[in-house]
């Protein structure tokens, strides 16, 4: 039996395993090879490692990992798990069966990813979801928001630090009361409430926004906010409460509800960056830790 199965290799899968391989416990951590950022060319705010290739970052992970004999690491999905009798009993991809005295849920959240005819191939080049991940990089630019209602007003307003040139695009209706409205207006940031039919670029880089009706809208990145969504089902089949984000509601060092079961990174709390995922992989080992000294101690 493991001491704790990891499900998600991420920054906090990975942060939580190489402190629990230095605190000498069996680690089972297991991933799917698709981290949330995986169209992205670098990842950003991560103190000695910013600007490195996300798949660089996490290969850099791995290989640390190596020097502790109790870390294993899968290539494998977490698709079950059950707390029986105080045990969990993790499920992988292809049925088999593991069993565990903690688990922590790593998994992240994946982003609803608007389908626009032209995004994907500018996903991660020139269009992004976070302004602190990539707004630097087209700072002073001509930008554009995709988005409604209040999601869409308080990005926009938000990215007012990057650039003074902003158009909210919020193909159709934009569910945007009087006062909000006007508040974007007195910022500078006018409303385009045509339908899109397609985002137009070269080599990653968005060049136009073509509507149904009106002229194309010149633009050279686009920042989306259309919510997202848990990467697995783990949580909710464990009966974990979530918040109005979606995500998780934790306690103190990433602990839930049930005893023995924690939850990092993004799948929880507000802050989403990788070094805040990192440090709550960390923050999560030394719960985890600190509860099997606890429980073997005589």
């Amino acid at each position: 039996m493991y001491d704790v199965v990891i499900a998600g290799g991420g920054p906090a899968g990975l942060s939580a395993a190489l402190v629990l391989g230095r605190c000498r416990r069996r680690v089972l951590l297991c991933d799917n090879g698709h981290p949330r950022n995986e169209a992205t060319t670098a990842l950003h705010s991560y103190l000695t490692r910013d600007g490195i290739p996300p798949a660089e970052f996490l290969a850099l992970g791995r290989q640390e990992l190596t020097r502790y004999d109790t870390v294993e690491v899968r290539d494998v999905t977490v698709t079950g798990a059950e707390c029986v009798s105080g045990v969990f009993v993790t499920t992988l991809e292809g049925g088999e069966q593991v069993r565990s005295r903690k688990l922590l849920i790593a998994t992240g959240v994946g982003d609803n990813v608007p389908g626009i005819e032209g995004l994907r191939e500018l996903y991660g080049r020139s269009v992004f979801h976070c302004p602190y991940c990539d707004g630097w990089e087209v700072r002073d630019q001509p930008l554009a928001i995709y988005g409604r209602g209040a999601r869409g007003c308080g990005l926009s307003l938000e990215l007012t630090n990057w650039s003074s040139d902003l158009v909210l695009v919020t193909d159709g209706p934009s569910e945007i009361d009087e006062k909000p409205r006007e508040r974007l207006s007195r910022n500078g940031i006018s409303i385009r409430e045509d339908r899109v039919v397609r985002l137009e670029g070269e080599d990653g880089i968005l060049r136009r926004i073509v509507f149904a009706q009106g002229e194309p809208l010149e633009r050279r990145a686009l920042f989306f906010t259309t919510g997202q969504s848990q990467k697995s089902e783990l949580a909710v089949s464990l009966g974990c409460e979530f918040n109005e984000k979606g995500t998780v509601r934790t306690g103190k060092f990433e602990s839930t509800h049930l005893r023995g079961l924690f939850v990092a990174g993004d799948a929880s709390r507000a802050v989403q960056w990788v070094i805040v995922a990192a440090s709550e992989g960390a923050e999560a080992a030394f719960a985890i830790n600190s509860d099997l000294i606890k429980e073997d101690l005589r």
